[in-house]
C-alpha cells in the first residue's frame, strides 16, 4: 500500500450535459509524488474531468480535496494559484514571445520604478529551467523551440506558479521517441521534488513504464483505479474499452494485384532525393523512418501539395503528371493528414459538409447544392464507417479523434479514391478506436485499394502492412516485406 499523502481526494464528480451524463460518481484519490496514469477511450470523460477540477466546467455534483482542503474552484487561474496545472496536449504559447516572457506571461517582475525588471525575469526563469536539468536559452523565442522544448515551458511555467500537481494530456502525442524519454527523466525530476503528475495518454506502454497508479474510465464512470503493478496490457485495454480485443491489429488478408502506383526518382528542393518505391492494388505498404527522415513530405509530393524539382509518377503502369492536390484528386489520390484538425477537416462546419467537400459536383443539381442529396450522403458514410454521431449535422470539432479521422476518410471515400495515404492514422486515437481504423484500412485493401500507411509506431507497421520502405534522410534507405519485419530491421535501416 502506498503510504504518500493524498493530495488529490475526487469524491462522487458528476456532470451532465444536454442529453449526455459525462462523468457519474467518480471517486479517487491521488498521491504526493507519484505518477497517476488517468486512461479511457474518447469520449470517456478524461477531458470532462479536467475540466472540473480546473474550474472549466462546474460539477453537478460531488467535490474534490486538494492538499487536504474542499476545493472551490472557478477558472482555470484560481486552480493554477491553488496549485493545481495543466499541459495540454495543444500548447498555449505565445510564439512571438520569449522562453522567459512566456514562464512568466501576466506576471513580470517589476522595479521599484515599476517597469518589467528583466534581469530578475531571465534568472528566475533560468532557476526553473536548471531545477529540470534543462539547458535552454531563456531568451530565445517559443517560434523556435520544438515541440519538446515547448512542453518544458509549459512545464515550467506550471512550476512558477509553484504547482504541486500537473496533468499532463497526451504530452507524447507528437513527441519523438529521444525526446519521450527527455520527457520521462523530467517527470522523474519533478516526483523526487515532491510535484505529483496526472498523466493521459492512449500508448500503452507509456502507462506501464512511468506510471505507479492507475484510473480507468469509460462512459464517464470510473471503472477501476489501481497500482499498475497489478495488471496488464490485455486486462487494462479490455476495461478501458468494455470488451475483449482479440486482436490489436487485426490484419486482414486481401489479393495483392498490379503495380497502382510507382514513384521514380522522387526530388523535391529541401529534402526527398531519388525517391522510389510501389504500391499495389489490395497492399497496404508501410512508410517508416524517424522524425525528419521525409515521409510526410513523400506523402505531400505525390499529393501535389508540395512542389517536386523531379520525378515520375505511374498510376496502373500510365505515367501522369501531378502538379498540384487538383491534380491528384482528379487521379482519384487520397492523402488522410497527419495534423486532422488542420489540413483535414473544416472543423467548425457539419460531418455533412465535410463529407462532400471534396466534390461538390456530386450533391449539386442544375448547379446549386442539393441538400437532400449531401444528407443522404453523409449518412451512407456514417453507417459504412460506424462513425457515432446523433447526426450528420453536428460540428466535426465536437467528435472524438477517431471518429473525426472517420469523417477525413469518409470525403475520399466519397470521391472513390483508389490511392489512399494515412499520415500517422491513429495518432491521439484510443485503442478501441485504433483498432477500427486498422480494420478499415484492411477492407479497402480487401476491395482494391492501395494504401500507404506512414506510422512512427513500429508495431503497428509490423501489425499491419504488407511491406514495408524505410527512409533516412530524405530517402528510402531499406525495404523489407512481411516475413522480414521487426523492430530492430526497422531501425536499422533508420539510423544506419
Amino acid at each position: 500500500m502506498d503510504n504518500r499523502e493524498v493530495v488529490l481526494d475526487i469524491k462522487n464528480i458528476t456532470k451532465t450535459f444536454p442529453g449526455v451524463k459525462a462523468l457519474t460518481d467518480v471517486s479517487f484519490q491521488v498521491r504526493r509524488g507519484s505518477v497517476h496514469a488517468l486512461v479511457g477511450e474518447n469520449g470517456a470523460g478524461k477531458s470532462t474531468l479536467i475540466k472540473v477540477l480546473t474550474g472549466v466546467y462546474k460539477a453537478d455534483g460531488g467535490s474534490f480535496d486538494f492538499k487536504g482542503q474542499e476545493a472551490h474552484v472557478t477558472t482555470p487561474l484560481e486552480a493554477q494559484k491553488l496549485g493545481l496545472s495543466v499541459v495540454h496536449q495543444e500548447l498555449k504559447l505565445s510564439e512571438t514571445l520569449s522562453v522567459a516572457e512566456n514562464i512568466f506571461l501576466g506576471r513580470p517582475f517589476m522595479t521599484k520604478a515599476h517597469l518589467v525588471d528583466w534581469k530578475r525575469l531571465r534568472a528566475e526563469a533560468r532557476k526553473l529551467l536548471d531545477s529540470l536539468g534543462i539547458d535552454l536559452p531563456v531568451d530565445r523565442e517559443v517560434s523556435r523551440l520544438s515541440v519538446a522544448q515547448k512542453q518544458i515551458v509549459e512545464i515550467c511555467k506550471a512550476l512558477s506558479f509553484h504547482a504541486e500537481l500537473i496533468i499532463m494530456d497526451e504530452p507524447s502525442a507528437t513527441l519523438t521517441d529521444k525526446e519521450l524519454d527527455s520527457l520521462f527523466h523530467i517527470i522523474d525530476i519533478l516526483k523526487e521534488q515532491g510535484v505529483t503528475v496526472v498523466y493521459i495518454s492512449h500508448r500503452m506502454e507509456e502507462i506501464f513504464k512511468i506510471a505507479d497508479m492507475v484510473t480507468v474510465l469509460r462512459d464517464g464512470c470510473q471503472i477501476a483505479t489501481m497500482p499498475v503493478s497489478e495488471v496488464d496490457r490485455n486486462k487494462l485495454i479490455t476495461m478501458m474499452v468494455g470488451r475483449n480485443l482479440d486482436e490489436e491489429y487485426p490484419k486482414l488478408e486481401a489479393e495483392i494485384g498490379e503495380v497502382a502506383l510507382e514513384v521514380k526518382n522522387l526530388s523535391t528542393l529541401k529534402l526527398l532525393h531519388d525517391v522510389n518505391f510501389t504500391v499495389r492494388h489490395g497492399e497496404i505498404v508501410g512508410l517508416a523512418g524517424l522524425v525528419g527522415a521525409g515521409r510526410t513530405e513523400t506523402a505531400r509530393a505525390i499529393f501535389g501539395a508540395d512542389k517536386r524539382t523531379s520525378g515520375d509518377f505511374f498510376i496502373d503502369g500510365k505515367q501522369v503528371d501531378i502538379h498540384s492536390v487538383v491534380d491528384a484528386i482528379r487521379h482519384r489520390i487520397a492523402l488522410v493528414p497527419e495534423d486532422r484538425k488542420e489540413q483535414g477537416l473544416i472543423l467548425i462546419h457539419s460531418i455533412k459538409h465535410n463529407t462532400s467537400i471534396v466534390d461538390l459536383n456530386n450533391v449539386c443539381s442544375n448547379g446549386l447544392l442539393n441538400h437532400k442529396k449531401e444528407k443522404e450522403l453523409a449518412k451512407k458514410y456514417i453507417e459504412m464507417l460506424g462513425t457515432a454521431t446523433p447526426s450528420e449535422e453536428k460540428e466535426v470539432r465536437l467528435l472524438s479523434g477517431g471518429n473525426q479521422q472517420k469523417v477525413v476518410l469518409a470525403k475520399w471515400l466519397a470521391v472513390d479514391s483508389e490511392i489512399l495515404i494515412f499520415d500517422e492514422p491513429t495518432r491521439g486515437v484510443d485503442v478501441g478506436a485504433k483498432a477500427e481504423i486498422y480494420k478499415l484500412m484492411c477492407n479497402l485493401a480487401q476491395k482494391g485499394k492501395a494504401i500507404i500507411m506512414i506510422s512512427s509506431d513500429m508495431p503497428e507497421l509490423i501489425g499491419i502492412c504488407d511491406r514495408c520502405y524505410v527512409m533516412r534522410e530524405g530517402t528510402i534507405s531499406g525495404e523489407l516485406d512481411r516475413s522480414e519485419f521487426s523492430q530492430e530491421a526497422i531501425l536499422e535501416y533508420a539510423v544506419s
